[in-house]
This record gives structure tokens, sequence and C-alpha cells, in this order.
């Protein structure tokens, strides 16, 4: 019988598979090396969207999981850390216009939402913007897409667990596992003290794979850097994710814009005593290219740069639920966390407690051959 659980990580992961536990009656300790919300899911642009995903079942487990942040946002009073205003995306050159063509036509073909919008219409969403950086059409309309503000809503679920009597052991490192007969048994922590566990779930995110090794197990990972410029406070109506050309923007609370790009991500360095440097010249751009869009932005500065770690398993898809080998294991690690977290973690924890699953789980398993042969 399952009844005390260590969560490993206390992300977006770690806090949805806490609550999800705590309200099924479990007693759970959540630990993590840091602090609540401080690692990947404290840096992440946190696109809520199921856009091109593939194979089918990634597509349709984040359409699922789209289903669960807005139920758990109608839910909850004042549960406001999720937006649903949609996504605007469009292309500056006949190579992009194509992909974006087929990106459209194939997720019209699962029956996911989408359609074209014209210059005018654009506008009509997003009045602020420049219409000279539109196309006068193929701008590519998400209605059901947006993103979440993670520190509230990690926030919301790890409360929520506290006064239902779970645990949070915040800045105490996992050490070791305990592992006899095939069962982990107990958690070391960096402070010296011992967890005795009934089941452990690794929601270590870019650790995973250092907390996997713990127990024995090889866990593939990929792991990418992603930055991004946060803005001050500007009065500019932004109410959408927008992915231009040049430029990746969303809200980001306070009046601040949210900023990225693919390439700025392969600008962040390591200095030989591990400081995290961002290219000066690769936020400018950035930057110019927000403004460009926005012209309100013009008065605006850069207040902060956030660089984190995107968890990344080796075949690009998520690794949730039981080890075969090691039964009261279980993951949930994924990109996409701020998509999937809460239903992942609400069928991870009913697993974890006995619940069957497997059909949804089944593509997601840490035994499938495309992870092994990473």
């Amino acid at each position: 019988m399952v009844e005390h659980v260590v969560v490993i990580g206390a992300g977006v992961y770690g806090a949805a598979v806490t609550a999800a536990l705590t309200r099924r009656g479990a007693r759970v300790t959540v630990v993590d090396a840091g602090a609540p919300a401080a690692g990947s899911s404290g840096a992440t642009f946190s696109w809520t969207n199921s856009c091109g995903k593939q194979p089918r079942s990634y597509h349709d487990f984040s359409v699922a999981s789209m289903a669960a942040h807005r139920k758990l946002a109608t839910d909850v009073p004042h549960g406001d850390w999720y937006h649903e205003g949609g996504n605007l995306e469009w292309a500056a050159d006949d190579a992009g216009r194509e992909a974006l063509r087929k990106k459209v036509a194939g997720v019209l073909d699962y029956g996911y939402e989408a359609r074209w919008l014209s210059r005018a219409e654009a506008l009509g969403l997003e009045p602020d913007m420049d219409p000279a950086e539109l196309p006068a059409g193929e701008i590519a309309y998400f209605p059901r897409e947006g993103w979440i503000e993670p520190v509230r809503l990690i926030a919301h679920l790890l409360s929520r667990a506290v006064a239902g009597g779970s645990e949070l052991a915040a800045n105490d490192a996992v050490t070791a596992l305990e592992v006899t007969a095939g069962t982990v048994r107990a958690v070391r922590l960096a402070s010296g003290r011992q967890l005795l566990a009934d089941a452990v779930v690794n929601c270590a995110g870019p650790q995973a794979a250092g907390i996997a090794a713990l127990a024995g197990l090889v866990l593939p990972m990929r792991n990418t850097r992603g930055v991004l410029v946060c803005s001050s406070p500007v009065a500019v109506s932004v109410s959408r994710v927008i992915h231009a050309p040049h430029v990746h923007l969303r809200p980001d609370g306070g009046g601040r814009l949210l900023l990225h790009t693919h390439e700025i991500d392969g600008t962040a360095h390591v200095s030989g005593t591990g400081e995290i440097s961002v290219d000066p010249s690769a936020i400018d751009k950035v930057v110019e290219a927000g403004r460009a869009l926005y012209p309100g932005m013009r008065a605006s500065t850069v207040e902060a740069v956030r660089v984190g770690q995107r968890p990344i398993p080796g075949d690009g898809l998520p690794v949730l639920g039981r080890v075969v080998a090691l039964p009261n294991f279980h993951f949930a690690v994924s990109h996409s966390g701020a998509t999937l977290s809460v239903h992942a973690g609400d069928l991870v924890a009913g697993e974890v407690l006995g619940e069957d699953h497997d059909d949804a789980l089944a593509a997601f398993r840490f035994e499938r051959p495309a992870l092994a042969a990473r």
C-alpha cells in the first residue's frame, strides 16, 4: 500500500503531481534543491499549445492537457494564471510560408482549431502592432492556445497540497536513493535527512537523468538552454502569444512583455566559474524586433534576462509513469511542461496510487524503444 510518496522537484510537474497525490489522500513530501519554481519553470515561455506536435499521440495528449488547464482555471476562484488569448503566427519568406501552410493543414486535419487571418483581421485582435510589419494575409490564428504564469500556478498547487497535509522540503538536494530488491526504499537529502518512501516520482526537469542514475536507470536527455528577455512595464496592448518572423512575445504581467527568438538561445555562455551570460548584441536585436512590431515598446527597457534549461528527453517525447524494472519509481519529465503538467501530473499521481492509466500513458513509457535507442 502506498502511503508516503516523495516527489523530487518543485516545478510545474512536481507541484501538479504533489497536488494530485494529496487530493487522493496520499502523504507527500516534495523536495527540491532550490526554491519552488526557481528552475526551468521560472524561465519558460510557457506557451500552451499542441501546434504541430507529432506523433498523433503527443498531439492528442497536449490537447487533453490544454483542456485540463482550462478546467482547473475555471474551477478555482481567481485562477487567473491561465490565459487563453490565442496565438498569431506568420512567416517572412516562401520557405517559412510553406512550412506554416503545412502546419495549419496538419492541425486542421486533426480537428485542432486554426484559421487564416488578413492583416486587418489580425490588427482587430492586436491593434498596437505596426501594420507595416504584417503581411497582407496568411496570418495563422490558433484561438485555443495561450500561456500560463508558471510561478503563480505552482504557488496555487503547492499551497493546496500543503494545506492538505503534504510537506515542502526546499533548498535540500537529493543525494542518494536507497534501492533494495527492486524497490526504492528511501531518499537521502543533502541535509542528512532520510525520507522513507513507498513511491518516488522523478520530476527533476533538467536534472532528471541524474536522479534516474541514483536509481540505477539511464534516462537519455538532450537539454537545451532557453533565453527570455523581460521588458520593463510598457503601455502597449498585447493580449496574445505572437510568433512573428523576428521575435516571439507575450504578456508577462504588470505591463511587462516576454520576448524570445530561437537564435538568442544559442548566445548564452557559461564562464569557467559557472556564471551564465548572454551576448548583449543578441538581446538588443530581440528588443529592436519587438519595438519594430509594437512601436509603443520604444520607451521600454530590459528589466531582466532569464536563462533556463529545457528538459528534453532523448527522443523529444515526454517520459511519464512507472518503471517496469523499478515499479515504485515513476517519471514526470518532458519538454512542454507548461502545457502538459496539470494533465500528466494527475495521470502519474493516479498511477502511483494504483489507478490504471495505461491507455493514456503507454506512448510515453520509459521503456519505449525510441528512447532507449538515444
